[in-house]
């Protein structure tokens, strides 16, 4: 599969996630996803998935921190 630009697919978080394929930096760092007073955290995986809009890499949500008031 050839990975199209910059976006990813989310995999795993809040099932309420409003979308799960997003904008990403294409060196593949950690993705920070605001979500209902915090921020939701995906990291890179090395897989990609197929979706209608091509090939993306794959990032798995490993943790969520509020946002500080």
């Amino acid at each position: 599969m050839v990975q199209t630009a910059a976006k990813a697919v989310l995999e795993g978080g809040p099932a309420e996630l409003p979308e799960r394929i997003v904008p990403a930096d294409p060196h593949g760092s950690e993705l920070k996803i605001p979500f209902r007073g915090g921020y939701e955290h995906f990291r890179p995986t090395t897989r990609q998935q197929y979706t209608p809009e091509g090939a993306l890499p794959v990032y798995e949500w490993w943790e969520r921190t509020e946002i500080a008031e």
